[in-house]
């Protein structure tokens, strides 16, 4: 049987806990990616501007106390820390089982958590870069007040604070992830 040539990409679901109902997205990316680059793709698929700290959890069972995140979190992590830097995507999942799901927060003081599963590996001769595939609905407002806040609006207990939001919106042929590269981070 020949080998494979192709550059070996992983089909990555993002969704957002908290929210009904679900705020999803679904795109591909290179296995090769650090996590920091995860990150990148996440906050372009999702609609964030990275405007604030992030990490990821894992762990066993409920225990997800080893981080995978910027460098200065690791004083705040009880289990092991990595730097997601020098970890790839293709490091952590090895050639285990798929799916594997883990947890990605970002905007510790709204407290937005993700579940990130990565569902399958895939076989690529071109594609180069993280692809959209699908997803549902708008990621909520940056600096919205979490997901609490968020279903209150939704609710119509409070009016949301973002004029031009429709909370029903998406198109997954707008999401740029090449935009996302150059902003600055916190």
């Amino acid at each position: 049987m020949p080998k494979k040539s192709g550059t070996e990409r992983v089909v990555v679901k993002v969704f957002t806990y908290g929210i009904q109902p679900k705020i999803w997205r679904q795109f591909s990316i290179d296995t090769s990616v650090s996590f920091l680059q995860l990150s990148d793709a996440i906050q372009a698929a999702m609609g964030w501007e990275n405007k604030h700290p992030h990490e990821f959890r894992h762990g066993k069972g409920k225990r997800l106390v080893d981080v995978i995140g910027p460098v200065g979190l690791q004083d705040q992590t009880l289990g092991e820390f990595q730097d997601e830097t020098l970890l790839t995507v293709a490091d952590y999942i090895g050639r285990k089982r798929l799916p594997m799901r883990m947890l990605y927060r970002y905007d510790f003081a709204d407290e937005w958590i993700h579940e990130v599963v990565f569902e399958k590996r895939v076989e690529s001769e071109s594609i180069s870069g993280p692809v959209m595939i699908a997803g549902e609905r708008a990621c909520p407002p940056e600096d919205f007040g979490g997901a609490f806040q968020y279903m209150m609006a939704a609710a119509g207990e409070i009016e949301w604070a973002h004029p031009g939001y429709i909370p029903e919106h998406f198109d997954p042929k707008a999401v740029d992830f090449e935009a996302k590269k150059t902003r600055k981070r916190k």
